[in-house]
């Protein structure tokens, strides 16, 4: 079924219709059978927040009880305990919790069935939050967290230095960094980075420097388009912060956490990382060096702000789900609206809901929230894929060589355009 279908069925690139409005289109979804206990599948849970939920579900659904299944912090790890799972017909699996870059590779193998749209509030939710949990105009997932790029900094080195707002820029960024290591406090700090082990955070590193230099991967009509100046740009601006030093080399080795960790440590002045690390980078048991020095900004750019690429995660049911009422019905209530502003205000998770974004006294107590949202309004999908595992890795493979220095830009870019030609045309 993937080799029968176009590899890129959406580019990188805004918005692009296509979003559920409610009830969709065409015929109903298959109604959802089987009640009893369930198991909810995701990455580990370094929020602590998913517990929470579940004992509260488990308190009032005694003969449908949740068990919550920790997979690896790895993305890629996660997916290929999903996808083996599914391939071995195994019902140890009922609620997964899926990368929203999955969605069509998942519902394309039907690893996940199709959900009845009608049944969610999906209206509510923001535009590219909802569009990336569809394939063929149903929906096969019911978004959980979104998640949008933003660029951390220390206020309290910037304000050292006489810098009066963050970078917009690469060149302020890196201008910025030498006028801070200039001064007793920043001595010794390194400069940026973001994650760049060869995993899917270095896919979306990518995506993010090759758009936020106007370059795209794909271009509107899914044609790979790749190998040009602007995308150059963009792959130059992380390779040169290795080669130039503003990028620490022991970042070569950073995914979402070891990055965070170099962040809250006080090891690094600007980062890009996600929502969740601002309750962690906050806390004032003595995990956080940083906690009240540092805020959030739009991520830099080549010639002014930058695009960040559309994260977070959706909730599907496995095809060999022998609970899927029960499943369903988890669902429901693990993505109600009043769970999602938990979510935000225990583990700063990005909401999914519309309106959250713009609650007075959540703007009050979460300003990093106006950022937020236009990080997830303005971002860029990676491509929506069949075969997503394959488009990755390749892209993986260029990024890592230019970064390491085993491969120039350009030439990582042609092989880049050259793989992902092959895989569109089978």
């Amino acid at each position: 079924m993937a080799a029968a279908t176009t590899l890129l069925l959406a580019a990188c690139g805004g918005g692009g219709g296509g979003a559920a409005t409610g009830g969709g289109g065409g015929a109903a979804a298959p109604a959802l059978e089987g009640e009893g206990p369930i198991t909810l599948v995701q990455g580990k849970d370094v929020s602590g927040f998913v517990q929470g939920v579940l004992d509260g579900w488990n308190s009032g659904h005694p003969n449908a009880k949740v068990t919550l299944i920790e997979l690896p912090e790895s993305a890629d790890s996660q997916r290929t305990q999903m996808i083996q799972n599914a391939q071995a017909k195994s019902d140890a699996y009922d609620v997964l919790v899926v990368d929203n870059v999955w969605t069509a590779e998942f519902a394309a193998n039907r690893y996940v069935v199709e959900l009845p749209q009608d049944q969610f509030p999906i209206k509510d939710f923001l535009p590219p939050v909802i569009s990336s949990a569809e394939y063929k105009g149903k929906l096969y997932a019911v978004p959980n967290a979104s998640d949008g790029g933003m660029l951390y900094y220390r206020t309290d080195l910037l304000q050292a230095a006489g810098i009066t707002k963050p970078p917009a820029t690469w060149a302020e960024l890196t201008d910025d960094c030498k006028k801070i290591q200039a001064t007793p406090a920043g001595t010794g700090l390194n400069c940026y980075a973001g994650q760049y082990e060869k995993y899917e955070g270095l896919t979306v590193n990518f995506a993010e420097a090759v758009n936020s230099a106007k370059g795209v991967i794909t271009d509107d009509s899914g044609k790979p388009n790749v190998n040009t100046p602007e995308a150059k740009a963009g792959l130059d601006f992380l390779a040169n912060g290795f080669k130039e030093g503003y990028i620490p080399k022991e970042a070569i080795t950073y995914k979402e956490e070891e990055s965070r960790r170099a962040f809250q440590e006080g090891r690094l002045i600007f980062e890009r990382q996600w929502p969740y690390m601002y309750a962690l980078a906050s806390k004032t048991d003595g995990s956080s060096k940083i906690a009240g020095k540092f805020d959030v900004a739009p991520l830099p750019g080549l010639a002014g702000p930058g695009v960040s690429s559309l994260g977070g995660h959706a909730m599907g049911i496995s095809t060999y789900s022998k609970n899927k009422k029960s499943a369903l019905d988890f669902i429901k209530y693990y993505t109600s609206k009043e769970n999602a502003q938990k979510q935000l205000e225990l583990a700063s998770q990005a909401p999914v809901y519309t309106s959250l974004y713009d609650d007075p006294a959540l703007l009050a107590k979460f300003p990093y929230l106006k950022t937020l949202k236009a990080s997830i309004l303005s971002a860029s999908p990676r491509p929506k894929v069949v075969r997503y595992g394959d488009a990755t890795l390749a892209i993986q493979d260029a990024a890592y060589a230019a970064l390491t220095g085993q491969m120039s830009s350009e030439d990582a870019l042609k092989q880049l355009q050259t793989k992902l030609e092959a895989l569109s045309a089978g």
